[in-house]
C-alpha cells in the first residue's frame, strides 16, 4: 500500500502539539509547508520510523488505530493551511494537513476564513464509503450507483487518511463544470475533463472537497498575492468546540463548498451577524445539511435522519431546512440550493449561460464593476457550475426580481443577479443520467408543503442568486456559487471588482 497518514486533530495553536499517525515502508521524510499565494516550508524532519500497516475493516466508520509515529509542536507559524508531506524511501508521498489558528490573545486580522472541513470528512472515503456512498463498490464496479449509495455511511471517522484526489488535488485536476454547451443531441457529461478523471481514476467524489489547487487555495492565492489581505483562519470544527471562536473576528469568509454545518456552527454563526459581524459568502450548497460531532467521529445521516435516529434527538442529523429543526439555512445565508441546483453539469441547464444576468446594477456590490441591467458576466469562465445556490422569487411592477420570503429567505433580500438552474435531471430523456439522485419527494414537501409530481417538478427549476441582505446589527453577502473563486483565479474583472467591494464594504480589505 503507498505511505498514507492522519493526525489526531486537525486544528492547533502556535505552541500546541498535534501527532501524526501512517502507515508507509522504512524511515520517511515529513515536511510541512503553509499553503497561500505561496508555498513557506517550515519544518522538514527525516527519518521517521514507520511500517506498512493494514487498513482495519469499517476504518471508514471507526478509524485507521495506526500507531503515532511523531509528534510536532507548532512553532510561531502563523495562522494558515499547512500541508502535511510524508514521503517514503521510494519517493511515494502522502498528505494530509492541519490549519494553524492564531495565537490566542494576539493581535492580527480582523477577518477569518472558515475551512470546509465539515463538507471534507463528509465526502472522506478512505476505507470505503463515505455519507453519499460506498465508494470503492462503486469504483470498483462491484455494484452499480444505487445499490452503492444505499452503502453510505452515517458515521464518519476523522482518524483516517483523505484520498489523494480529494486532499491534495494536482494543479491539472479539472473543475467539476461542463466548459462549454452541450451540443445538439451530445451526449451529456460531466466534469471539464472526462479523459482526465478516467485516466486518474478520479471518483465522482473526489472534486467536492479540499483545499489544495481547488477553492480555499484559489481564493487566498487571489487575496495574499494580488490584493495583500491577511486573514485568520478556523475550521467547522473551532466553531463547534469553542462557542467564542468568532469574537476576535469583524468578517467570516465562507469559500468553495461549506456544505455541512453543526448545530454549534450554526449557532455561532447566528450570533456572528446578529452581534454585528459581516458574513461573505463566496461558497455554494452552503449550510445545506446538518450534522453533529461525537468525539471523532462526524454523524451525518443525511435523508436518513428522520428513521436511523431517535426522532426526539434535537441533535439529529438531515436538511437544515427540515422543519423539525425550524431554522432553515436561508435564515443566515439567504439563499438555499433547495431553490438553486446544478448548472453545466450533467443534463443540468447543460446549454445554460454559465454566468450571471445583472438585475440590480445600482447595488453596492457592482459599484465601478461597468454592469448594467441585462449583462452577463462570467459566462466564459464560466463561473457557474457544479453547485448554486437561489431562493423562490418573483418579478415585481418595476420588472425586478424580488424574493418569496420562504423557508427562511429573507422578506428584504436584494437579489442582485441570477441564471436558472436545475435542482435534479429531467427523467425519461433518453439520456444516462451523471447526477446521483436526490429525494425531490422530501425536498418538494420542505419546500412547498406537498410530495406530489407537481411539486417536485417545481423543485428541479431554481436559480443560482447573488444577493446581500442585514440581519440583526450585521449583514451577509452572498454570491451564489462554488465557483466563485475560479473567477478570481481566472483574473476576471467583473468577479475581481465584487469581490473587492465586498470585501471593502465589510473591512476586510
Amino acid at each position: 500500500m503507498p505511505p498514507a497518514c492522519y493526525t489526531d486533530r486537525l486544528s492547533v495553536r502556535p505552541g500546541e502539539r498535534f501527532v501524526l499517525h501512517a502507515s508507509a515502508t522504512g524511515p520517511c521524510r515529513l515536511e510541512i509547508a503553509r499553503i497561500g499565494a505561496v508555498r513557506e516550508t517550515v519544518l522538514r524532519l527525516d527519518g521517521i520510523e514507520t511500517q506498512d500497516l493494514p487498513v482495519p475493516p469499517d476504518a471508514d466508520r471507526d478509524g485507521c488505530g495506526w500507531p503515532v509515529v511523531t509528534g510536532i509542536e507548532v512553532g510561531d507559524w502563523r495562522s494558515g493551511y499547512y500541508d502535511l508531506v510524508l514521503t517514503d524511501a521510494a519517493g511515494e508521498a502522502a498528505h494530509h494537513f492541519v490549519c494553524v489558528k492564531a495565537r490566542a490573545g494576539a493581535p492580527g486580522p480582523r477577518t477569518v476564513l472558515v475551512l470546509a472541513t465539515n463538507t471534507l470528512h463528509a465526502y472522506n472515503y478512505f476505507g470505503g464509503a463515505n455519507a453519499y456512498c460506498d465508494v470503492d463498490a462503486l469504483m470498483s464496479r462491484r455494484l452499480p450507483l444505487p445499490e452503492a449509495m444505499a452503502g453510505a455511511i452515517g458515521r464518519l471517522s476523522a482518524l483516517r487518511p483523505f484520498p489523494p484526489l480529494l486532499l491534495s488535488a494536482p494543479a491539472d485536476m479539472p473543475r467539476l463544470v461542463n466548459l462549454r454547451k452541450r451540443g445538439f443531441e451530445e451526449r451529456p457529461w460531466a466534469g471539464a475533463d472526462p479523459a482526465w478523471s478516467r485516466a486518474h481514476g478520479q471518483s465522482p467524489y473526489d472534486g467536492s472537497a479540499g483545499f489544495l489547487n481547488k477553492w480555499e487555495h484559489a481564493f487566498v492565492a487571489w487575496a495574499e498575492g494580488e490584493e495583500g489581505l491577511a486573514f485568520d483562519y478556523l475550521t467547522d470544527r473551532d466553531l463547534d468546540d469553542d462557542p467564542a471562536a468568532l469574537e476576535p473576528y469583524g468578517v467570516v469568509l465562507l469559500v468553495g463548498h461549506s456544505e455541512y454545518w453543526s448545530g454549534p456552527e450554526r449557532a455561532a454563526l447566528d450570533a456572528f451577524v446578529d452581534g454585528g459581524g459581516r458574513l461573505a459568502i463566496f461558497s455554494g450548497n452552503t449550510g445545506f445539511w446538518k450534522v453533529r460531532w461525537d468525539g471523532p467521529t462526524m454523524v451525518c445521516h443525511k435523508w436518513r435522519g428522520q428513521t436511523a435516529e431517535d426522532v426526539s434527538d434535537p441533535e439529529r442529523t438531515h436538511l437544515w431546512s427540515h422543519p423539525m429543526f425550524g431554522a432553515p439555512e436561508a435564515e443566515i445565508t439567504g439563499l438555499s440550493f433547495i431553490f438553486g441546483g446544478y448548472h453545466r453539469l450533467g443534463l443540468c441547464a447543460a446549454r445554460g449561460q454559465g454566468g450571471y444576468t445583472v438585475y440590480r446594477a445600482d447595488h453596492w456590490a457592482l459599484e465601478g464593476a461597468d454592469l448594467f441591467y441585462g449583462d452577463v458576466f462570467g459566462d466564459a469562465l464560466p463561473l457557474l457550475g457544479y453547485e448554486n445556490d437561489g431562493c423562490a422569487l418573483t418579478f415585481g411592477e418595476d420588472g425586478l426580481p424580488a424574493p418569496v420570503p420562504r423557508l427562511g429567505v429573507p422578506r428584504d433580500l436584494e437579489i442582485i443577479a441570477l441564471a436558472p438552474c436545475a435542482f435534479a435531471e429531467p427523467e425519461d430523456t433518453g439520456y444516462r443520467p451523471l447526477i446521483p439522485p436526490e429525494q425531490l419527494d422530501v425536498v418538494a414537501k420542505i419546500a412547498y408543503g406537498d410530495a406530489g409530481p407537481a411539486a417536485q417538478a417545481r423543485v428541479t427549476r431554481g436559480h443560482a442568486v447573488m444577493a446581500s441582505f442585514r440581519r440583526g446589527a450585521g449583514e451577509v453577502f452572498n454570491a451564489g456559487t462554488t465557483e466563485w473563486a475560479h473567477g478570481l483565479a481566472a483574473g476576471d474583472p467583473f468577479v475581481t471588482r465584487i469581490t473587492r467591494n465586498v470585501l471593502k464594504r465589510f473591512g476586510a480589505a
